[in-house]
């Protein structure tokens, strides 16, 4: 997909700017879907802390776990357009993924 290692400089900061940007974004909208899904499918509201003894444990694990899984996958999903748009913009990929050769 990509042709050749970036010498770094501007195109680092953009590349920066840009996985954090998509990162944020992404995490805040599976965030906000997360908890209308949660609210829909329990009929409660989402737990404000799993780690507070007062929520039920199997509400604590299943809240922890489905927000970890699912902000961990759209974020990275959203990275990897954001890369995506990277190469075709620039040619080539950024530097902080450039380094695993392929």
């Amino acid at each position: 997909m990509a042709k050749k290692k970036s010498a770094g400089g501007s195109n680092s900061k953009a590349w920066s700017a840009m996985a954090l940007i998509s990162g944020l974004v992404a995490a805040r909208g599976a965030n906000i879907a997360l908890n209308k899904f949660w609210k829909t499918s329990t009929k409660r509201n989402p737990p404000a802390n799993p780690a507070d003894p007062d929520v039920e444990l199997w509400e604590a694990v299943a809240w922890s776990a489905l927000t970890g899984a699912t902000v961990a996958l759209v974020r990275m999903f959203a990275q990897r357009r954001a890369a995506r748009y990277y190469v075709k913009s620039t040619g080539q990929l950024p530097p902080q993924l450039a380094k695993d050769g392929r």
